[in-house]
């Protein structure tokens, strides 16, 4: 977990602490309360093993420690501790997790590609031989083994 001493860390909701409504930040948030609104940051979000949240989150980069229930979206990575626990979808090009995490939803992976994952994927999957080909290249390869019947 970040540090509170991280230098893009510029705010921090503390642990006995409630937000509720609209928090826009410029730089990095640290939450160790409880929030439940409309979060936005392009820098670093932290929600420490104390911290509760509720709201789909977007950030450059997010960490969880603490709960989430909401989607969560990050341009870079998003990092899940071992006491997380995420009830949501979670996208990001990267996701670290640790043992002892608790998610129940979709995660989507990209590795920093711009296309669609499905394609990538389906594409990867369509690549090298198809089983039609195979069937076909054994029966011409058996053919050529089986003795000439005019010999």
């Amino acid at each position: 977990m970040a540090s509170k001493n991280d230098s893009q860390l510029n705010s921090v909701i503390g642990d006995g602490s409630i937000f509720e409504g609209k928090f826009y930040i410029n730089g990095s948030l640290e939450i160790d309360g409880r929030f439940e609104g409309d979060i936005r940051t392009k820098e670093h979000l932290i929600v420490g093993e104390t911290g509760k949240v509720k709201t789909d989150i977007s950030a450059k980069r997010v960490t969880v420690g603490g709960t989430v229930i909401g989607n969560i979206e990050a341009d870079e990575e998003v990092s899940l501790l071992s006491t997380g626990r995420v009830l949501g979808n979670i996208k990001a090009p990267k996701v670290n997790i640790e043992d002892g995490v608790v998610v129940e939803g979709e995660i989507s992976i990209s590795g920093g590609q711009r296309k669609g994952i499905r394609n990538i994927i389906e594409e990867s999957y369509q690549a090298g031989p198809q089983l039609e080909e195979v069937i076909k290249k054994e029966k011409e390869e058996a053919q050529k083994k089986v003795p000439s019947q005019d010999a």
